[in-house]
């Protein structure tokens, strides 16, 4: 599969706005798919719910940035803890193929689910053979 012309990942480069925030947070693994129709992305967040995950398009660029509600029990301590910092930030840079105007997703079981059709232009289409 030859999906690197449909998203390249910006996970390095942030703009200044957000560079504090992305400088704190984890990069979520994302595995990407590409089929006849366009893409589809799926991130792994987990610990987040809907109302603490932000997503935006901006000219070219796709933006996930979310935060964890991992909440311990009053009655537990937590005497070992690996991930803190329950923030998520990544960030891809679009195809002109790709029709961002029409992103749909889709959160569950810690898993983001994003949809992102092929635009018009970029879509396969059936030429019809005239016989003259």
């Amino acid at each position: 599969m030859d999906n690197q012309h449909e998203v390249q990942t910006t996970a390095g480069r942030t703009p200044q706005a957000g560079a504090r925030y992305a400088a704190e947070a984890l990069t979520p693994p994302v595995d990407v798919i590409e089929d006849a129709g366009g893409i589809t992305m799926y991130a792994d967040l987990p610990g987040v719910t809907r109302d603490k995950l932000q997503l935006q398009v901006e000219a070219d660029t796709l933006t996930i940035e979310a935060e964890a509600s991992l909440d311990v029990p009053q009655d537990l301590v937590s005497s070992h803890t690996e991930v803190g910092l329950a923030r998520f930030r990544r960030a891809f840079t679009l195809s002109k193929e790709l029709d961002a105007e029409k992103v749909t997703a889709e959160l569950a079981h810690g898993v983001l689910k994003l949809r992102i059709p092929k635009a018009a232009h970029a879509q396969p289409r059936r030429i019809e053979v005239q016989l003259q």
